[in-house]
Order: structure tokens, then sequence, then C-alpha cells
């Protein structure tokens, strides 16, 4: 019985609505993560200070290095380059559901032997046994995408610049933060190294008073000794913060892509006395919504999403129109003759009838990657809400660790003061004004180093709050913004 083609299209149509019975994609529940309205551990303050003041940008060497690293730095020029690469996916992507118009040009020599004809054919003397054809061809094709797996990865991709842009912004925050930590830390070593010179100052005093007492015959010489062994001590603490130094230029190398003598004439451009401010007294919880690492991971779960969709589409039919314009002739100066002009059109249809479950196998890893891409989301969300209250507690921690630090240091230096005046006026003895000076000894260092902890944790909180870059820089490098 033979099948006519009216008939075959219709059994070929039947078959691949068959092959569409699973439906569509399987719906995978997404709910926003609920936050709080605000954070347990914000500081109890009147005082609403912005974002932008929790980074030093009152110290023209932070300014200068974020300049130059937001134009040459290699982790902000990687991601940006991501970003490019993203950008083309998606065009990609679009430009597929375009009509594909492609030219052909081509020279065929055949060559026929008369003997496969048979040999008692009388024709066979009459064929043309070489033969030359010369050839060219438009031909256009296009595929309506009726079922949207076309716009469904073009969605994906839009939605893979998003995450790219996201991660190039958290490039550029993590950037900004590790510059302005290292900053900070340089101040604080020039805090802590004049600190130390005050020491070694205070026990040269000493130790000079204790020779004179000496020559005098009132004090014996291991007084003497022992204050110049406090001020070695002091001399080594102080050459000890060379190494801290080397580090943290080397840090900023990494960080700007500048060259040692680039940072180091930065940073040693005169800088402000590390004075933290108040942070923000209170702020909502939902800001953490615009952390660039939960953009990029919401982004992540819409362009999974669509990779779903583009997945469970391919059960169903794909349409497509083709159709090709050209010219034929056996020689050359018939090429372009009305004659040689040849065309086709044709419309084609194709479907998974039996695939042994290939497809579905398809679906279910991409329902599963959308299950990871939320619980992923998720994560991020909760990272940046424990990251906000993790800094804010770091803030009261280490504030209060600061105020000690100073009295502290205040009141150590103050006993150590009063000994002194006691020893000269022979009203206490050396081991009293010694034992004085050992504990007022690094009592300033210490608080130089509270102090530095107390504006890092500013810095943390920026960081955290995904906080960009504050008005001073963007005035800077007005054109160096990674996102648009």
């Amino acid at each position: 019985m033979r099948l006519t083609l009216k008939s075959a299209l219709v059994i070929t149509l039947a078959a691949s609505l068959g092959a569409c019975v699973a439906g569509p994609a399987p719906e995978i529940a997404t709910p926003p993560p609920m936050l709080s309205q605000d954070f347990f551990f914000q500081p109890q303050s009147t005082t609403q200070a912005e974002l932008d003041a929790l980074l030093p940008t009152n110290d023209g060497a932070f300014l200068d290095l974020v300049s130059a690293a937001l134009k040459d730095a290699p982790s902000l020029a990687e991601a940006l380059a991501r970003v490019d690469a993203a950008r083309a996916g998606a065009r990609r992507a679009g430009k597929e559901r375009l009509p594909n118009i492609s030219a052909d040009g081509s020279v065929v020599g055949t060559r026929t032997n008369p003997a496969q004809f048979g040999t008692n054919n009388p024709f066979s003397q009459l064929i043309d046994t070489d033969q030359v054809s010369y050839g060219a061809n438009l031909t256009a094709s296009w595929d309506p995408d009726i079922f949207g797996q076309l716009r469904a990865r073009e969605r994906a991709a839009l939605a893979r610049i998003d995450g790219a842009n996201a991660s190039a912004a958290a490039v550029r925050i993590a950037l900004l933060a590790e510059i302005a930590a290292s900053v900070v830390d340089w101040r604080v070593l020039e805090a802590r190294s004049k600190s130390i010179e005050s020491d070694v100052t205070a026990a040269h005093q000493l130790a000079d008073l204790a020779q004179i007492r000496e020559e005098a015959g009132i004090a014996p010489g291991f007084d003497r000794v022992r204050a110049e062994a406090a001020a070695s001590a002091s001399r080594s603490r102080l050459a000890a913060l060379e190494s801290e130094r080397v580090r943290i230029v080397g840090r900023l190398i990494t960080l700007t892509g500048q060259s040692g003598r680039t940072v180091n004439a930065a940073l040693q451009q005169g800088g402000p006395a590390i004075n933290p401010g108040s942070p923000p007294a209170t702020l909502p919880s939902e800001l953490l919504i615009n952390r660039p690492d939960v953009v990029a991971a919401a982004s992540e779960l819409a362009a999974t999403d669509a990779d779903l969709a583009a997945t469970a589409r391919a059960r169903f039919p794909r349409v497509t129109l083709s159709g090709v314009l050209g010219l034929l002739a056996f020689n050359p100066g018939d090429l372009f003759d009305t004659d040689s002009i040849v065309g086709s059109l044709a419309a084609g249809i194709s479907a998974p009838i039996l695939d042994f479950g290939r497809i579905e196998a398809e679906i279910d890893g991409a329902a599963a990657n959308k299950r990871v891409a939320f619980q992923v989301y998720r994560g991020a969300v909760f990272q940046a809400l424990g990251d906000a209250e993790a800094a804010y507690g770091l803030i009261t921690a280490s504030d209060s660790e600061a105020e000690l630090a100073i009295q502290e240091r205040d009141q150590l230096q103050r006993a150590a003061k009063l000994a002194n005046d006691r020893y000269k006026a022979g009203l206490s003895s050396f081991l009293e004004v010694l034992e004085a000076r050992r504990g007022a000894d690094a009592s300033g260092e210490r608080a130089a180093a509270a102090i530095g902890r107390a504006e890092r944790a500013r810095i943390v909180l920026w960081q955290a709050l995904g906080g960009d870059a504050p008005a001073a820089i963007s005035a800077l490098t007005p054109n160096q913004s990674p996102v648009q």
C-alpha cells in the first residue's frame, strides 16, 4: 500500500506532537529568602554616616592607588574581559533567530565511464565523458523558532551578561577594599613607628640620667645597662616594622598593577592620622540584595531557568525554511544566461520520536542545575547577611578595644612620667622607674594597632554592604566603571 504525500505529512505531524505530550519544563519553586528588617548587631549610635565615610577617601595615597588600579589592575581587566565575552555570547544567541544567508561558487569536473551504462548500450558513444560545470549559489535558511527554544537561549545569554557585570563589580569592590586596608595598614605602621621612636627616646633619656647618677657615685652601673637594654629592645621593634612595610608594598603592586616605585611614591605622601568615624547606625537588610555576589547569583539563577526552558523545548518540532537561488552552466560563457538560473524552496520539519530518554535526561540535568543555582543564590543572600552582621559586631568590638587601648596608653605614659619625676627627686628607686617605663613601652604601639583594626572594621562593613566607589573616586576615573 503506497502512502500519499498528504498521509505521510499527517503521520509525521502526529508523531511529532506525540513527542510533546510530556508538557512544558518542570516548575521549580525559587522563592526569595526572607530577610529581617535590620541588623541585630548594629551599633548604638545616633550618627547617620554615609557609606563613603567608611573608606579613607581623605587620604591622597588611597585615591592615587585606586585611580591607578581602576586603569591597570589585572584582576579588574580580566573581569571586564569576561563581560565582553558574555556580551559576545548574547549577541550570537540573538543572531541565531535571524535568517542565515550564504553564498558559494564552484567549478566541478566530472569524468564518466560509458561502460557503466552497459557495453551494448547504443547511446554510450554519445555520452560526453568529460564534463565541467560552473555554479554559483545564494542560500538562505531560517528557523522561525515557533516554540521559543532560541528565545530561551537568548534570555540565558542576556542573564549571564548581568552576572558577568555583577562579578566585575564584585572584583572592583574587593579591589577598593583591599587597597583601603593596605593604606590603613601603612598609616598604622607610621603611627606605631612614631610611638616606638618615642619609646626609644624615653629609654635613652633614662639611660643618660642613670649614667649621670652612676658618675656621681649615687647609683650602680647596672641601672644604666638595664636602661640601655630597654632602648635596644625598642629599636629592635622599630626595625621589625620594615618587613611589614615590604609586605604592604608587595600586596599593593599585585593589586594595582603598578611598579614598586609608583606604589612607594603614593604611600610616602603625607596622610591624615587614623580617626575612625561613626558607622551607619542602622541599615535595612534588604540592601544586601544589591551586593554584586547576590546579583550574580540571581542572574545565574535566571540563566539556568532559561536553559531549562530551552532544553524542554527540544521535545517540540523544529521547522526550518530554506531556499537556494543559483546559477549552473557547463560553459563559462553561459553562466549568466537566463537558462542557467536554478533554484529551490523548501520547508522542513523535524521532531524527536524515539530517543530512548535522551531529552528527558537533559531536562533532568537542566532542572538539577536550576536547583543548584537557587541554593547558590540563597547561600549568597545569607552569606551577605552574615557578613554584614559580623562587620557590625566587629566594629562594636574593635571600637571598644581601641577605646580601652587609648586609656591604657595614657595611663601608663602618665605613670612613667610620674615615676621618672619621683626618681629625679630621689623619692623612688630606679627599679620603679624601669618597671613603669617597661609598662609604658609599646602601649602607644598597641593603641595605634587597635585604632587601625577599628578602621579596618569599617572597610569590612563597607564591603559587606556592597558599597560602590565613593564620589571622590568616581570623579577621578569617570570612565573606568565596569558596570554601566
